[in-house]
């Protein structure tokens, strides 16, 4: 299976050489007036300042945690964390440099036509999308090359799987902090500019005279760029670690190594799905944008749905039939287990725009409400959210029963691997979404002609859907992600139960779990509470920093008063330093949450009522986060998306338009939902994985005791 190993890395290599191409040729573009190009350099300065100083922090935590691996674990799982942290890093940290350049051309493109404007900012996007996959593909499959053929291990080794749990581990704690620090910055900056702004002084959006403008323009980047990379990469690789890990305790014989290379191949033959579906992306005689985007993602799902198959033909055979326990399945189960990962992705999706786009009901009723006041606004926002949990769950749950019926366990994960092969196509609608934004406030700042500010805001506003669209795939994913790790964990723990007289600590573990047991139970509670602590810290944390910009915009305005005539310039500078402190010294207390808890709480248990309540009472705890997670997640981003796009929708001249009584009930709306959308919501993904994960190397750590 070597020659299997090499295709899958040529597929992640030509995925890089995709990506590096697309960014010379964006480079190459106009990137319009001077004008135009020093408000460019202002938000690049600011975003590489910002990831700069958010790395170096993460890093010193990414040290003492490689010394802390290093001693327990060993130094396989410690360079795997290494590797992980690392390209989970550089996928964020190169994405977000193309999308600083990318803003700047695509506002200079969309002086010539709406078609030029979306086709230059989707190929930036494609850039982050497929570097996202491309890494991701090629860190799993060459550090799983090093250990089994340059080092000899053999394929379902401890010593390989504990390596690979350790480099998703490493991927999982770097999207935490990208996704809660840049979520932090760019909700700070947006929610203190608009009330200051929008409200009080009754400036545009992106109006040059407010000092956070350059702070909001750079929070795009470094939350919705960054953020999303990192966490569409870990949960990327963490799924193909977990049903590698799911394939090394299944399958025995000549069976084991194919099923651990097999989410690898899936993975592989999407990049080449997805590079092509990129090609796709024209507008049409409609002007839809939304139209030309999704007809890049509906070419690579059909190309996926017929490359699978021979795929599985040849690496599994379709009438081979496999069994563990007393579950038994063929080939063709797992190709239809791959398809049934699709349609959840594209139904998601579906369900998703239905409950933020600006056309249909959900998005109608929060402007409508926002006519008779900001109350009203926000208790349909709210209304909104907590509906929208509804349909996604029930999707997840058929998939989850159709793939369990297929393959079992194993075929969820598998499911879960197929959703996640076409990270880099959602990456690259999600990417689409700061670039349009970033654009549109270049457009306002350099003062070019309404015309170009209408073209760039229809693409703004599609950017906002694609957003959360791609967030509602990242929930969904990362909720059934957790699924297989916890999965994961249940069979490893039964693995290393049954083979105590190898692994002594587990010597005496009762693996089961049972509901009548007190301390399941309290494993449930508590992993439903963290979800909602740690969205409650998020959101604090963005209130805190939002109410630090709007006392320095304030400041500005009250000691520069020509500032508002145009006469003073604001001291942007101020305004992104002190978002930057601040959401370096917040993301930290709240990120360690899920690192520590589990540990923490399997020590206390295992000190009051043993080892096999501790076990019990920890994966319950997995459980209880996987299930409030999802729901938490989902209500916060599809209700922020909806009321951020109830207030576009009154922009655009709908219930009395800009300045009206209505507009400014919308622009409280959107104030509560940018956290919930950017913020708390999209960093409740990472949160459940790095749990889970964080449960598996427990198990690993234990093992070697």
């Amino acid at each position: 299976m070597t020659w299997v190993l090499y295709l899958i890395m040529a597929c992640g290599a030509l995925s890089i050489a995709y990506g590096v191409l697309t960014r010379n040729a964006i480079l190459a573009a106009d990137a319009g007036t001077p004008k135009m190009q020093e408000i460019a350099a202002a938000i690049q300065e600011g975003a590489q300042a910002y990831l700069s100083r958010q790395y170096q922090a993460i890093g010193l935590v990414g040290v003492v945690i490689f010394i802390i691996l290093f001693f327990l674990l060993g130094i396989l799982p410690a360079i795997g964390f290494a590797i992980g942290a690392i390209l989970s890093g550089m996928a964020g940290f190169v994405g977000m440099n193309v999308s600083v350049r990318a803003n700047v051309r695509t506002a200079q493109a969309a002086t010539k036509s709406l078609a030029d404007g979306l086709s230059l900012a989707f190929k930036s996007g494609a850039i982050t999308g497929l570097l996202v996959a491309g890494l991701a593909l090629l860190g799993v499959a060459i550090y799983f090359w090093i250990l089994t053929t340059i080092l000899g291990y053999e394929a379902s080794s401890r010593n390989v799987i504990d390596a690979l749990v350790a480099l998703g581990f490493g991927a999982s704690l770097i999207s935490i902090f990208a996704r809660l620090g840049g979520g932090i910055f760019t909700k700070g900056a947006d929610v203190g500019g608009d009330l200051v702004g929008k409200v009080e002084a009754g400036i545009p959006e992106d109006d040059p005279r407010n000092p956070a403008t350059i702070a909001d323009n750079v929070g795009d980047n470094v939350g919705d760029c960054a953020g999303m990379a990192a966490d569409l990469f870990e949960t990327y690789v963490v799924t193909v670690v977990a049903t590698m890990v799911l394939a090394s305790i299944y399958f025995t014989g000549a069976l084991t190594e194919p099923m651990m290379l097999y989410p690898l191949a899936i993975g592989a033959t999407c990049v080449i799905t997805s590079i092509i579906g990129t090609y796709f992306v024209r507008l049409g005689a409609s002007k839809s944008i939304m139209g030309a985007l999704y007809k890049g993602v509906i070419v690579t799902g059909i190309l996926s749905l017929i490359a699978l198959w021979p795929v599985t033909a040849a690496m599994i055979g379709m009438d081979t039939t496999m069994s563990f326990g007393t579950v038994s399945f063929t080939g063709m189960s797992l190709y239809l287990c791959g398809v049934a990962g699709l349609v959840v992705t594209a139904l998601i999706v579906v369900i998703t725009e239905y409950y933020t786009s600006t056309k249909f009901r959900p998005v109608h009723s929060i402007a409508k409400a926002s006519v008779t006041g900001h109350g009203t606004n926000v208790i349909q926002g709210l209304a909104v959210s907590l509906e929208s949990t509804a349909l996604p769950a029930l999707v997840i749950m058929a998939g989850i029963i159709v793939t369990f019926n297929l393959a079992g366990l194993f075929g969820i994960a598998i499911a879960v691997t197929t959703m996640l092969a076409l990270a880099g196509m959602v990456v690259a609608l999600d990417a689409f979404g700061p670039v349009t934004d970033n654009a549109g406030g270049i457009a306002e700042m350099a003062g070019l002609p309404e015309n170009v500010r209408e073209t760039t805001d229809a693409l703004d506003a599609v950017g906002n859907t694609t957003k959360a669209v791609t967030k509602g795939y990242a929930i969904g994913s990362a909720g059934l992600g957790a699924l297989v790790l916890f999965a994961a964990y249940t069979e490893d723990l039964k693995y290393f139960a049954a083979n105590a007289a190898k692994y002594p600590y587990f010597e005496g573990v009762d693996p089961a779990f049972t509901l009548s047991n007190p301390y399941v139970v309290v494993g449930l509670f508590l992993g439903g509470l963290l979800p909602y602590l740690f969205g409650g810290i998020a959101m604090t944390a963005v209130g805190r920093a939002g109410s630090a910009i709007v006392e320095e915009v304030r400041r500005q305005f009250k000691e520069k008063p020509g500032i508002m005539k145009g006469e003073d310039r604001p001291d942007y500078g101020r305004a992104v330093d002190l978002l930057t402190k601040a959401a370096i010294k917040e993301m930290i207390v709240p990120s360690l949450l899920p690192v520590l808890s589990p540990v923490i709480f399997f020590f206390l248990i295992d000190w009051i009522a043993g080892k096999s309540a501790a076990f019990s009472a920890l994966g319950a705890m997995l459980l209880g986060v996987i299930v409030t997670g999802l729901f938490v997640a989902i209500s916060m981003t599809a209700g922020g998306g909806a009321w951020d796009n109830a207030k576009k929708f009154i922009e655009d001249g709908n219930h009395g338009g800009k300045g009206s009584e209505a507009h400014k009930a919308a622009v409280t709306g959107d104030t509560v939902g940018d956290p919930y959308k950017d913020t708390a919501g999209p960093a409740v993904n990472p949160m459940i994985k790095i749990t889970n994960i964080v449960a598996l190397l427990l198990l690993a750590v234990l093992a070697h005791q």
